[in-house]
């Protein structure tokens, strides 16, 4: 099997698009969809459906795709092991929108000539992420672990930042018009976060804020991706949902969308990140001391239980 096609599916599956998978490989779009295109001939199956956005996974392809991952980190591991130090840093993010995506593209343009790999695991369950970090397929993983007694010897969990929340609404909700709300102005109006994955940290999190503020947070209904959700808050007078401050959304101007801070205090959704307790790749260092760059938080702010302190002097946290 060709290892550079499964590699360009992996990348592919992973970014949505069979150009940024090129972009990203240093080869041209053409070279993708043959790699592809012969390795859906020698497994005799559809590993892509093409959408309005780019390609998706078909059914066979999520049943390969974790295998698929761990041929190429296995391919990966192979070559480090004859050349030590010369991978790039590996970080899992949530998404590549996501606030943590949004800090290290910041900390890669102030720091051009890092080599730095930004990869999405797609996993909701944080313990497949610790797993992830012991094997070494990533460096480090943005995932929080509620019960940091759970976390085997191999792997330490420290403070990455805290990310503000912020409401989410459409031009016809009552909040619509405010600057900045409250958590008590919130009471009463349907939070949709659909598909929080039980046993998840962000499903630890809406659980604590919901109790902790008397909030509706409705978890209803599968998660059909940001552009659904965001039509529907476009056209909805009841409707809305909360997203980091840092966390990229882009909506068709007609949607008329409003971001509004949440204050008094701020909500704010703790960034943890995995990695190696022993022996973490060189390149930690610097990114882990990027984030106290970043704006401190009002000293009212609320966090769950499970937020981490901030890193100590060492630039590795506590």
């Amino acid at each position: 099997m060709d290892t550079e096609a499964v590699r360009s599916f992996v990348r592919a599956a992973e970014l949505g698009q069979l150009r940024h998978a090129a972009d990203e490989l240093g080869v041209t779009q053409q070279a993708v969809s043959k790699r592809i295109a012969a390795l859906e001939r020698a497994l005799d199956v559809r590993l892509f459906s093409r959408t309005a956005r780019g390609v998706e996974p078909t059914l066979d392809g999520q049943a390969f795709l974790p295998h698929a991952r761990n041929i190429v980190a296995d391919v990966d591991r192979a070559v480090a092991a004859i050349r030590r130090g010369s991978r790039a840093l590996r970080i899992d993010v949530l998404g590549l929108r996501s606030a943590q995506a949004v800090i290290l593209h910041d900390y890669w343009r102030s720091h051009p000539g890092t080599e730095l790999d930004v990869v999405t695991l797609r996993v909701d369950d944080p313990r497949l992420a610790v797993a992830a970090v012991q094997a070494g397929d990533v460096d480090a993983s943005f995932r929080s672990v509620t019960d940091p007694a759970a976390l085997p010897p191999e792997v330490r969990m420290i403070h990455a930042f805290h990310s503000p929340l912020e409401l989410v609404v459409g031009p016809r909700h009552p909040l619509a018009p405010a600057r900045t709300v409250t958590p008590a102005r919130l009471r009463g109006h349907r939070i949709w976060v659909p598909g929080i994955a039980p046993g998840s940290e962000w499903a630890d999190f809406y659980d604590q804020l919901a109790t902790a503020f008397d909030l509706r947070v409705d978890a209803a209904g599968p998660n059909f991706g940001n552009e659904v959700l965001l039509d529907i808050l476009a056209d909805s007078d009841d409707v809305a949902t909360l997203v980091g401050s840092r966390d990229r959304y882009i909506w068709p101007p007609g949607h008329d969308l409003r971001r509004i801070p949440i204050a008094g205090p701020t909500l704010a959704y703790p960034l943890s990140l995995l990695l190696p307790r022993e022996n973490p790749h060189p390149g930690l260092r610097a990114v882990v001391g990027h984030f106290a760059s970043l704006d401190p938080l009002p000293e009212d702010t609320w966090l769950p239980s499970w937020a981490t302190a901030p890193p100590d002097d060492d630039g590795h946290g506590t």
